[in-house]
């Protein structure tokens, strides 16, 4: 219902603006937009059909670790702690494990492992919902933690900022650790308030938070003062890619230790990549043209000129303005946003306050709408209740963090 009338509205409100730029004389701006929503059209079906031979890897893998044992046993260690933030679930279900690996792989940045772990985790999830319309609570909270972007090492932002010259492209590594934490425990905590948590229940969220800026801070002070530069980068290469290798190897050794047919069971998982694929282009290529609609119009533009026009009203700083752009687009459009964020650190400088904070917001939060898109199409989820504002919700905690962050992180 949500995604229902926000995609209504991108559209109406597309059309507005669309009509009061053709009378000030824009007469371009229609072509502009059709141009726009073809290419994203084209664009949803790019990226379903990319999807696939990645989908077939993850899934074919995935199932030899299901057949293996790999993802019960996952399963196992994370259920005292899910079993709270996921009480609809049965104790070791395979569901908890294939989150985990979706969690894991977004703390380590890696996007094209985190979707077939994520998809995977939906369907399982799916299995469970007895409404197959319309999200359970389980899905809207794995969903939402998804959306709020929880990665402990940002590999692509840190080696963009080298690209772009900065001198020290790693500063920003704790300022994006603690703005995602920040967006994550957002996400967790709004959508507890909306499921009616218990006390215990809310003891595990006060316990990961507690633990969880114990950990990034740690990893971060290590990474911020005894790496640095091009090392940083390389470590974080290694660590990431490193593991996810180690999972091909384990589930291969645990499959011959179960004497399953390995390479069957991969070829059977992997049939599956082509079929998650094709059933989500109708939702993406929808939600990919609302989004062009919105931004080709200009709307982004106004937002940014009325923000600056406010802050200025009321006498704060506007110096995060120009950063903002980057802030706005990433929900819509992860590559949207990322290229936003080259063109500010090419206009102001990497290592410029506009700079520095554009990678922030970059770094703090996902892309909602496409996730939505994405997740909530593969199992056919029309019905998505709150999950949209409370992912929102945690984007706009990242975002204020980010700002805060930047204006009193002690730069080098």
């Amino acid at each position: 219902m949500v995604l229902n009338y926000l995609w209504i509205l991108f559209f109406l409100v597309a059309f507005v603006i669309a009509l009061v730029r053709l009378l000030m004389g824009d007469t371009e701006i229609f072509k502009s937009i059709m141009d726009g929503v073809f290419d994203s059209a084209n664009t949803g079906v790019q990226i379903s059909i990319g999807l696939i031979g990645l989908m077939s890897l993850f899934l074919g893998f995935m199932n030899i670790g299901e057949k293996a044992g790999a993802v019960n046993f996952l399963s196992r260690i994370v259920g005292p702690f899910f079993s709270k933030l996921f009480p609809e679930l049965p104790k070791r279900h395979p569901a908890m494990g294939h989150m985990m690996m979706n969690f894991s792989a977004n703390l380590l940045g890696l996007d094209n492992a985190a979707t077939p772990f994520g998809l995977k985790a939906m369907e399982s999830l799916q299995e469970l919902n007895p409404q197959k319309d319309t999200a359970s609570n389980s899905q809207i909270m794995f969903m939402v933690l998804h959306a709020s972007g929880l990665t402990l090492i940002p590999v692509s932002i840190i080696a963009m900022r080298i690209i772009a010259g900065s001198k020290n492209p790693t500063e920003i590594f704790i300022p994006c650790l603690i703005a995602t934490f920040v967006a994550t425990m957002v996400a967790m905590s709004v959508t507890a308030l909306w499921q009616k948590f218990t006390r215990s229940q809310w003891k595990v969220i006060i316990v990961v938070a507690a633990l969880g800026s114990l950990f990034l801070a740690g990893v971060g002070y290590y990474l911020r003062f005894y790496l640095t530069g091009q090392s940083a980068s390389t470590f974080s290469k290694i660590v990431s890619n490193g593991l996810i290798l180690l999972i091909f190897i384990v589930f291969i050794l645990g499959g011959l230790w179960k004497r399953i047919n390995v390479y069957d069971a991969f070829i059977d998982g992997a049939k599956q990549g082509f079929e998650v694929a094709v059933k989500i282009i109708p939702y993406l290529v929808g939600m990919l043209v609302a989004i062009s609609v919105l931004r080709t119009c200009g709307a982004f533009d106004y937002m940014i000129q009325g923000l600056s026009w406010v802050c200025a009203s009321l006498g704060l700083d506007t110096e995060f303005v120009p950063a903002m752009p980057t802030a706005l687009m990433k929900p819509f459009s992860g590559s949207g946003s990322r290229a936003l964020m080259i063109t500010a650190m090419n206009q102001y400088g990497p290592d410029s306050f506009v700079g520095r904070l554009a990678c922030v917001f970059q770094g703090s939060a996902d892309t909602t709408f496409y996730i939505v898109a994405l997740y909530f199409g593969s199992v056919g989820i029309k019905k998505t209740r709150y999950a949209v504002p409370a992912a929102l919700l945690a984007d706009l905690a990242g975002i204020i963090t980010a700002i805060f962050i930047a204006y009193n992180w002690p730069w080098s």
